[in-house]
């Protein structure tokens, strides 16, 4: 499936349904229907508004939509959002609160690549913005990148992170949210070997697969039972003539997102049935909880193919950081060079995507670090979202990661004096 082809195709089949969805809108809404109360107009015309914004958001970068906080004193703190390192694959950006001094907390938030966007974090960073100084780093679109940019796997991901960790510097906190576990445990380790002046204060693994075996998933089996040639084949689509990446090996977001849905098509299914029943009565709105939800769980991103597959070969099959085996740029990666950098693990109890096991097996591999300077906490009830966004990050592990951040910064604990709105 290595064709434009293909990639083409379902760009050509999701305009079409963005499209379908208008004309059904349009048509459905002329006054004239009117003079024939009948609510089969009402539907077809919520069926064409809820149809064409799912399928119009798939192409679009959501916003972060964080604009003010407001301070003790009640004024509002104008929040910008600036580039510190660019590079083509992927950005160092900050949210910098207006007319606050520097706060004594900075943390860097590793995002995820695997689908969506960074602003998949939009609430974590809004629960750690009173708090502290937040740095994320916001991975690009691949279909967006020419082809002369060159390529980008786990090992440049892995040489991404040590450069933004430098560049803030000894005094950062870093946080990793799922897939980027391994390999900001991985960046850690390089800058303990190398450049010890560099390395983080402390860094936190939010349901990583750091070994994959710990604790089968439907992910991980599917990474088992698949070859990678069959992967190759299933899943690698190049980037047609209408964006920038034109003839890129990319896994499309479309084809991700056809996965992701099928995962829980039965609730997925009903949401947007209700959505378009809610429309028909005129109970929807702009910013109802299914379009907040839908509008960044449908914007996707193209991921570079080269990445794609060595996180399936050296994550899950080769299970090299499992192994404490991992190279970059031919040099090996000792998870035990870590001495001095406080780790702790975040796991939800019921998240099936990296089930409980997976990222506290961490810990084990941090042969050189004391063990007064590790931690794990385990979330009841929790799944993966939960842990990094929902309830459960808020209420529960937010403080205890916080906490961990002010026992191993060598400083008094700053006290919050922002919030956001």
């Amino acid at each position: 499936m290595r064709y434009m082809l293909t990639y083409d195709l379902m760009e050509s089949i999701r305009n079409t349904n963005e499209w379908l969805g208008a004309s059904a809108r349009a048509f459905a809404s002329y006054p004239v229907w009117g003079l024939v109360p009948h609510p089969a107009f009402k539907l077809l015309s919520a069926w064409g508004r809820v149809t064409e914004r799912s399928f119009a958001r798939m192409v679009i970068k959501p916003d972060w939509g964080i604009r003010t906080m407001v301070g003790e004193d009640g004024r509002d703190h104008l929040v910008s959002v600036q580039t510190v390192v660019s590079r083509p694959f992927g950005d160092l950006i900050h949210f910098r609160v207006s007319g606050r001094p520097p706060m004594a907390r900075r943390v860097m938030l590793v995002a995820p690549m695997s689908g969506h966007y960074a602003t998949l974090l939009r609430s974590t960073v809004i629960s750690l913005l009173p708090d502290a100084d937040v740095f994320v780093t916001d991975w690009k679109n691949a279909r967006d990148i020419p082809v002369s940019a060159g390529k980008f796997d786990i090992e440049d991901y892995t040489l991404y992170l040590v450069e933004f960790m430098r560049h803030l510097g000894p005094d950062t906190h870093v946080i990793a949210v799922c897939q980027p576990a391994p390999l900001a445990l991985a960046a850690t380790a390089l800058l303990a070997a190398e450049d010890p002046d560099a390395q983080p204060r402390t860094l936190t693994l939010i349901g990583g697969p750091i070994d994959p075996d710990a604790a089968p998933t439907e992910v991980t089996d599917f990474g088992r039972r698949v070859t990678m040639g069959q992967l190759e084949h299933l899943a690698i689509q190049r980037v047609g003539f209408k964006y920038a990446g034109v003839g890129r090996l990319v896994y499309p977001g479309l084809l991700q997102l056809a996965s992701f849905m099928s995962m829980n098509a039965d609730r997925h299914a009903k949401a947007f049935t209700d959505k378009i029943v809610a429309e028909a009565k005129g109970e929807g709105s702009e910013r109802d909880a299914h379009n907040r939800f839908y509008d960044e769980y449908l914007a996707v991103m193209d991921m570079p193919a080269e990445f794609y597959l060595s996180t399936v070969a050296r994550i899950f099959k080769d299970r090299e950081i499992a192994r404490n085996a991992f190279t970059v740029a031919g040099r090996r990666v000792d998870i035990g060079a870590i001495t001095r950098v406080a780790v702790k693990t975040v796991e939800g109890a019921n998240d099936d995507i990296s089930a409980p096991g997976q990222c506290v097996a961490a810990l084990k591999l941090l042969t050189g670090l004391p063990e007064d300077r590790k931690a794990k906490h385990l979330e009841p009830g929790a799944g993966h979202y939960g842990i990094f966004a929902g309830k459960s990050w808020r209420n529960n592990i937010r403080p205890l990661v916080l906490n961990f951040i002010d026992a191993n910064s060598g400083r008094p604990k700053p006290s919050a004096r922002l919030q956001v709105v």
